[in-house]
């Protein structure tokens, strides 16, 4: 006996949306979604708002016949896009894999909005993560009252989506324990979710599908058992190829987030991103640009993720203490901060690249002393 579950999702008020101080992907690109939706006219999977061409043409950009711009979501090699895409086409659910940083989370929504037109169906890993977020829940008033009952089950986000036939995300895998990711094996093999209580199930619907990210770098992280393994399509998200692209996701990233955060564009603020990033490639590679130099590498990841924040910390310290310009004193502390994770190590580390590499380089005079103010 299968069990249908009642959408619970209401669209957002415009109004609420557009005080919303991160919407979401739907919702913030809903004008290019639209302008796809209208113009696509390749075949889409079932229930799919868009076909897969038009899913990829939403995350890497493009111009579509009528002028309209659609702006890249990801920038990165097209072929790992239309992999990720195509796999969300077929049985296999897919898992985002790559260190911290390499915008993993950021393709999942952009994925999910785009085929299902809501990335709201979500489930974030912790240490803490239950059996229920993945399965369903209980309304315990309606269970003490009445016994399990189809009004006392509280369906997961997976449950959702697998009813509706649409698209579910698990963020941080990795840092489930292994025993509720396990939970994941019935439903990605069998697509169905038992449930034993009430002698009944959860059919997947044709569009349903998952979308995972893991990384191993970060700390508690629990591996995937083979078996979970083997029941998804792994696609590996690379750190950018060269400083102009990660220079490139940076500043557009930043104008995103100073949008939404209403600060004022900054003017030459190029020169300071492409400082932020130099800085970030060099001590995470263990060589400056040019190859010449070795330099120690600090125990932090040092991603884009965190070249972004770091930028963006400067612009607001710019706008709102400085004349809106973004100069070296604006981002120094951010990178002291992003830089220095072990006070003993990575201090020593900072240090010794500050005197061989930035007090050596010409035209950093300015940001190097910036950074030694902040470092003293």
């Amino acid at each position: 006996m299968s069990v249908s579950v009642e959408p619970t999702t209401a669209a957002p008020d415009r109004d609420e949306t557009a005080q919303a101080l991160r919407p979401h992907a739907e919702h913030a690109f809903a004008a290019e979604l639209a302008a796809l939706a209208a113009q696509d006219d390749r075949p889409r999977p079932a229930r799919w708002k868009l076909s897969p061409w038009a899913v990829a043409t939403y995350l890497l950009g493009g111009t579509l016949p009528d002028g309209t711009v659609i702006t890249p979501k990801y920038v990165g090699p097209r072929r790992i896009v239309e992999v990720a895409v195509t796999t969300l086409a077929t049985d296999r659910a897919l898992l985002l894999l790559g260190v911290p940083g390499t915008a993993k989370t950021w393709v999942s929504e952009h994925l999910a909005a785009a085929v299902s037109g809501d990335s709201t169906l979500l489930v974030q890993g912790t240490a803490g993560t239950p059996e229920e977020a993945i399965r369903y829940g209980w309304n315990y008033a309606q269970l003490l009252a009445h016994g399990p009952s189809r009004d006392a089950l509280v369906p997961s986000p997976v449950m959702r989506a697998m009813a509706e036939g649409m698209t579910a995300r698990v963020e941080e895998l990795t840092r489930i324990p292994a025993d509720v990711q396990d939970t994941l094996i019935t439903i990605l093999s069998e697509k169905t979710l038992p449930i034993p209580e009430l002698g009944e199930e959860v059919q997947a619907v044709r569009g349903f599908n998952l979308i995972a990210t893991a990384n191993d770098r970060d700390r508690g992280v629990n591996d995937l058992s083979s078996a979970l393994r083997r029941r998804f399509n792994t696609v590996v998200l690379p750190l950018p190829e060269s400083a102009d692209a990660e220079v490139d996701i940076v500043t557009r990233r930043v104008e995103q987030l100073g949008r939404s955060l209403d600060l004022p564009a900054a003017p030459d603020g190029i020169e300071e991103i492409r400082r932020v990033v130099t800085v970030f490639r060099e001590l995470r590679d263990g060589v400056t640009a040019d190859g010449r130099t070795k330099v120690k590498s600090p125990s932090g990841t040092l991603s884009t993720a965190e070249a972004i924040s770091v930028v963006t910390g400067g612009l607001a310290l710019a706008a709102h203490f400085g004349d809106g310009v973004l100069r070296p004193g604006d981002v120094a502390a951010g990178i002291l901060g992003a830089v220095v994770r072990d006070p003993a190590a990575d201090r020593v580390v900072w240090q010794e690249y500050l005197e061989t590499v930035v007090r050596e380089r010409e035209g950093w005079t300015d940001f190097y002393r910036a950074c030694r103010e902040v470092s003293a």
